[in-house]
């Protein structure tokens, strides 16, 4: 059963009681941005509470981080940074050596590559940092920067709408191609239908990326802070080229499988993993969307292969290509 933060700030820590002190140190911990030294969340639960004393604070932030709600990072200064933890995706920093600033960002292949490190050594991971130290561009050159990082939801809302329009426009490519090579009526039919549906969803999220742009007239302009390095010139992009190349109707709908399956997995994974926002929203909705696709797709590659009585079937059943369309 998930743990809610109400239910996380009621437990009783380890050798002591309830405490609605440390309830109010978690709340006004919650409402920062950014990465706090303890000496910072002192000052401000001391702008609110001149009772609570530094020890307590100490005691708290401790407790959060065991619990869950905060993670402790040092970005080199001499003290701790506490930043939040609770249902937060898993993200990494930048950091700069001459001003000690920190830029957050979230890679999916970094990610892979410390799952697959600890799955090959039957490792299990509860927490990882990576933390990048050198020069930032202002300090390396005298400028003064041109955007400042903004608030992390609206970060995310943007990069996650930008990789699903990526991917838009690479499966609009990928269908309309598909619906040019195809000389079977109804698979040219299928991929009609596919192509203008992504034309409509592509429209829907151009627009919904304009009214995001309203909320923050610099957002566009801000560092990008998810990196997806397969995913950034859309998940269909691969598939599109395998098409050009020349392949069979059979082979068309088994590239669109590939393409839908991969896309569906990227979204539904990443979603699943972030703390409820309009980010998380758009990857779930568009993991969705894909999965109708990919199902619709199974449906006509086997009708395609029953219509034809296996005479153009690409591979032995059992190969990858019958493997690929379960």
């Amino acid at each position: 059963m998930t743990t809610t933060l109400s239910e996380l700030t009621r437990l009783k820590p380890t050798g002591g009681k309830r405490s609605s002190k440390r309830e109010q140190i978690v709340n006004v911990f919650l409402r920062q941005e950014g990465h706090l030294s303890a000496d910072d969340l002192v000052d401000l639960i001391r702008r609110e509470d001149q009772r609570i004393s530094r020890a307590t604070v100490y005691r708290t932030l401790q407790w959060m981080v065991d619990a869950g709600i905060a993670r402790k990072v040092d970005f080199g200064e001499g003290r701790f940074r506490f930043e939040h933890s609770y249902r937060q995706p898993r993200h990494f920093h930048l950091i700069c050596k001459t001003c000690h600033r920190s830029f957050e960002f979230l890679s999916s292949d970094i990610e892979a590559l410390v799952e697959e490190v600890a799955s090959a050594r039957s490792f299990s991971a509860s927490q990882s940092v990576v933390q990048i130290y050198g020069t930032c561009e202002e300090c390396r050159t005298g400028r003064q920067p041109s955007a400042v990082d903004g608030h992390k939801d609206l970060l995310f809302a943007r990069d996650a709408l930008r990789i699903a329009i990526a991917t838009e426009r690479s499966g609009l490519e990928f269908y309309g191609r598909a619906a040019r090579i195809t000389r079977d009526p109804r698979g040219r039919k299928v991929f009609e239908d596919l192509a203008k549906e992504e034309k409509e969803h592509l429209s829907k999220l151009t627009a919904r990326y304009n009214e995001l742009l309203q909320r923050d007239p610099q957002l566009e302009s801000r560092p990008t802070f998810l990196f997806f390095k397969g995913a950034a010139h859309g998940l269909f992009a691969e598939g599109a080229d395998r098409l050009a190349r020349g392949v069979n109707d059979q082979q068309a709908l088994l590239i669109g499988i590939r393409c839908e399956r991969g896309s569906h997995r990227f979204f539904k994974k990443y979603g699943e993993r972030f703390e409820d926002s309009e980010g998380k929203q758009i990857f779930l909705e568009f993991a969705d969307e894909e999965r109708q696709h990919l199902e619709l797709l199974i449906r006509e590659y086997r009708a395609l292969v029953k219509r034809q009585g296996h005479r153009r079937r690409p591979g032995r059943p059992g190969s990858s290509a019958a493997r690929a369309a379960r």
